[in-house]
């Protein structure tokens, strides 16, 4: 099947290309950028619309599987349907420690059934320490414990996992030596560690540079997760500095951040252990309730109190960052875009289902980023944190995973009542050379297959 996207707007940031050109895909691969029109069972009119590789979600949290073994599917709430709704073509799962299933066996479970999207998985250092039999997140590992945490975390390496992930905030029982021999396993083929840090607001600097520390010591990559929810409250301009000087001594750091300033996270976690109230200079209406009685309502100190006894797994939105610092972070060269997107049964926040066109319609439109950077923080810079050659690009070669969508159009709707509502203004998206989605809609939500290295 060959299908020619034509006389769209070409912008491929891996090839410095920003041109109107055609696309010619062919037996699931690009096989031609080209001015010419190549003979093609299927010609797209592409005019007036932007193309561009399909994007990558370098952060977000996959949905856990049924009770039979078999993926979550739930065509409007299932979050691979919100990621392909809005564009993305490859969705990196595993974050902040966390793993809903057996990472290896996950990628197994995308193999055989399909995905709406492509899948990549980190191996969650959380799931790894539970698995090793230490279940209490506020003490150390027993040497015996850590040797366990070490090799499961090689063999999900060795299963094409992507990285070891570390939510350091949610385990604070971690210490320097045991973030240092669970990130280890990373260096054999080059693999990526990504945080959570330890501290947010006042602390983030030393937070993010423990993490980087150990990047450096180890000579691994070293990604620094949402750093809007972390430095957003005033210290974006000294967190970032503090990556630059971590990048300009040799080392591959980088961010990456979603244009919201509310964050997600369950009511239970350690981030609303004692003191976070102040460390946010904020007061409980700042939580916002995802799911059960009080859902929509913003808490008092009773509510609160209640759902983090009764409920702790109980998504909430904490409305705390300020919209400076997101611009800051997402108008810096090493930050790339990223939804942070989790969802529970439909619950959540909006950034699952609208980070991405949300970027364009905020940030693009409002002259805040050009076009061009914008398509470069959502395609090649994850596939090349990652190492994965043939994503993000439009190479002769390359997977056929192709975004046409109109820049004056594209934006978000997904609402933090309403947070799986498709967005607007993405025409298709193809992966492997085949329609996936059409107008926000999934029409093939089957064609994604793992992604590991």
């Amino acid at each position: 099947m060959r299908t020619l996207i034509k006389g769209g707007l070409v912008l491929d940031p891996a090839n410095r290309i920003q041109s109107v050109l055609n696309v010619l895909m062919e037996d699931g691969k690009i096989a031609a950028v080209t001015e010419s029109e190549p003979e093609a069972d299927e010609i797209v009119d592409a005019a007036g619309r932007a193309v561009a590789p399909g994007f990558i979600d370098i952060h977000m949290h996959e949905d856990p599987l049924n009770d039979d073994g078999t993926l979550y599917r739930d065509e409007e709430r299932a979050i691979f349907n919100c990621m392909l709704r809005m564009g993305v073509t490859t969705a990196i799962g595993g974050q902040c420690g966390l793993n809903v299933h057996e990472p290896g066996e996950y990628l197994g479970v995308i193999d055989r059934e399909g995905a709406a999207v492509n899948v990549g998985m980190f191996a969650g250092h959380a799931y790894l320490r539970e698995s090793a039999g230490h279940g209490d997140k506020y003490s150390h590992v027993s040497e015996d414990e850590l040797r366990a945490i070490e090799k499961h975390a090689a063999r999900a390496l060795d299963e094409g996992c992507l990285g070891v992930s570390f939510g350091i905030r949610y385990v604070p029982g971690i210490d320097a030596e045991e973030l240092r021999r669970a990130a280890a396993p990373c260096r054999k083929d080059g693999k990526v560690i990504a945080a959570h840090v330890r501290d947010d607001a006042a602390m983030i600097v030393p937070a993010a540079r423990e993490l980087l520390d150990a990047g450096r010591e180890l000579d691994v990559a070293a990604q620094v997760s949402h750093i809007g929810s972390m430095g957003g409250f005033g210290q974006m301009r000294d967190l970032l500095r503090l990556v630059d000087e971590y990048r300009i001594g040799g080392m591959d750091a980088s961010c990456d951040c979603y244009p919201y300033t509310a964050f997600s996270t369950m009511i239970g976690s350690t981030t609303y252990d004692d003191g976070w109230r102040e460390r946010y200079n904020c007061g409980y209406d700042a939580v916002e309730i995802c799911e059960g009685k009080y859902r929509g309502q913003r808490c008092t100190e009773e509510i609160f109190n209640e759902v983090r006894r009764e409920n702790p797994d109980c998504l909430t939105v904490c409305y705390v960052m300020a919209e400076a610092d997101i611009d800051m972070a997402l108008a810096h060269p090493n930050v790339m875009l990223a939804s942070d997107g989790i969802m529970n049964h439909g619950q959540g926040h909006p950034r699952a289902a609208g980070a991405f066109p949300r970027l364009f319609a905020e940030y693009v439109r409002t002259g805040k980023l050009p076009l061009y950077e914008a398509v470069r923080m959502a395609t090649v810079m994850p596939a090349d944190k990652l190492g994965l050659k043939n994503k993000g690009r439009l190479t002769p070669g390359a997977d056929a995973d192709v975004v046409v969508f109109d820049p004056a159009k594209i934006r978000d709707r997904a609402t933090f009542m309403e947070p799986v509502l498709p967005p607007e203004g993405i025409d298709s998206v193809w992966i492997g050379g085949k329609l996936a989605a059409k107008d926000c809609r999934v029409v093939d939500g089957v064609l994604g297959r793992s992604v590991r290295k």
